[in-house]
C-alpha cells in the first residue's frame, strides 16, 4: 500500500481521533461566527495508517502528543521545517521491526569487505542514473557509463566525484555558471528540497527494515545522524535532479520554493520508478532497496537492490 504524504504550510490545529488525523484551520474554530455545525464540517480527518510521511512547514501549526505518537507507532516520518520553510528536523520510531535486535547485530557486525561491495554497487547505480538523466537532457553520457563500470571496491578511485564534476557542469545547461552547492543560488533550493524528502523516505524505511539509520557503509560524520540513509539514497537522488530540471527547463520562476514548486517536490513518495524490472512508486521501491540491504547484511543477499532510469 502506497503511503500518502501530507503537507502543512498554514496555521492548522493537528490532533487525533478514533484513529484519524483530525485537520482544524485556526481562523475558522476561532471565528465565534460560524456555527459549531459549520465547525465540524470544516474538520478534515485521514486515517492514520494511510499516511507515511508528514511535512510540517509553518510557525503556527500545533500538533498533539497523541497524534505524534500515532504517527511514530504507524512508521510514519515527521518533518518539520525552519524559518525558511526549509526541512531541518526529522522524527522518527525509535523502533520499527519486531525483530530488531536481530537486525542491528547483523548490520553492526557487517565486515569492511561486505560495505565496500555494497558502496560500489551504490555508487555504480547512482552514476549509471546521473547518465540517464543527462542523456534525457541531450547531453553526452558515454563517459559517465565508462566510469560507473570501473568503480572498484569502495570506490578507491572516488569515481564519485569524478562523476559529479562533469554531471554538475552539463545538467543546467540553461543556468550561467551554475556550481552545486547546498547554500547555493537557486535551483540548489529545489535540489535541497527535493533531497530531503527522499532521505525522510529512505530514513523511514531502514527503520522499518529493522536497520539503524546512523550507522553508515560509507558516510560516517559524527555529527550525521542519517549517516545509512545518506548512503542509501544516492541513486535515487537523479530522480529529484531530473524533477528539477524539468522545472528549469519549464522556464517558470523557480528562485523561490512556492506552494507549487513544493507540491511538485512532494510528488516524489508516488513517483513511478523502475526497480528489479517494474515500475513502482518511489517510497515502495525504497522499501525494497532497504529489504535488499538487510539480507546483504545476514547473508542472504550479494546485491542491493536499486531503481534504474
Amino acid at each position: 500500500m502506497i503511503k500518502r504524504t501530507l503537507y502543512f504550510g498554514n496555521p492548522a490545529y493537528l490532533s487525533l481521533r478514533r484513529g484519524q488525523l483530525v485537520l482544524r484551520l485556526p481562523e475558522v474554530s476561532k471565528n465565534t461566527s460560524l456555527p459549531e455545525s459549520f465547525k465540524r464540517e470544516a474538520e478534515r480527518t485521514i486515517p492514520v495508517e494511510d499516511i507515511g510521511v508528514v511535512v510540517l512547514d509553518h510557525s503556527q501549526i500545533t500538533i498533539t502528543q497523541g497524534l505524534l505518537e500515532a504517527l511514530l507507532e504507524n512508521n510514519c516520518a515527521v518533518i518539520t521545517c525552519d524559518k525558511n520553510r526549509l526541512p531541518v528536523g526529522l522524527m522518527l520510531p525509535l523502533c520499527g521491526n519486531t525483530t530488531q535486535n536481530e537486525r542491528f547485530r547483523h548490520q553492526l557486525a557487517a565486515s569492511q569487505p561486505l560495505k565496500k561491495q555494497l558502496w560500489q554497487q551504490t555508487i555504480q547505480q547512482k552514476i549509471a542514473n546521473q547518465a540517464a538523466v543527462l542523456e534525457s537532457r541531450g547531453a553526452v553520457a558515454k563517459n559517465m557509463r565508462a566510469w560507473a563500470g570501473e568503480v572498484r571496491s569502495g570506490d578507491a578511485d572516488n569515481m564519485e566525484a569524478r562523476a559529479a564534476a562533469y554531471y554538475w557542469s552539463a545538467l543546467f545547461p540553461e543556468v550561467d555558471c551554475f556550481r552545486r552547492d547546498r547554500e547555493g543560488s537557486p535551483p540548489n533550493n529545489l535540489l535541497n528540497y527535493g533531497y530531503a524528502i527522499v532521505r525522510a523516505m529512505v530514513a523511514r524505511s531502514l527503520v522499518i527494515s529493522g536497520l539503524l539509520p546512523t550507522w553508515g557503509i560509507h558516510h560516517h560524520n559524527r555529527y550525521n545522524a542519517y549517516c545509512l540513509a545518506d548512503d542509501v539514497m544516492e541513486p535515487y537522488r537523479p530522480y529529484v535532479d531530473r524533477l528539477v530540471c524539468g522545472v528549469v527547463s519549464s522556464g517558470d520562476d523557480y528562485t523561490v520554493l512556492t506552494h507549487e514548486l513544493k507540491a511538485k517536490l512532494l510528488s516524489l513518495p508516488v513517483m513511478e520508478v523502475s526497480i528489479q524490472g517494474r515500475r513502482s512508486p518511489m517510497m515502495v521501491a525504497i522499501a525494497q532497496t532497504t529489504a535488499s540491504l538487510y539480507k546483504c547484511f545476514c547473508g542472504e543477499l550479494r546485491k542491493i537492490v536499486y531503481p534504474e532510469m
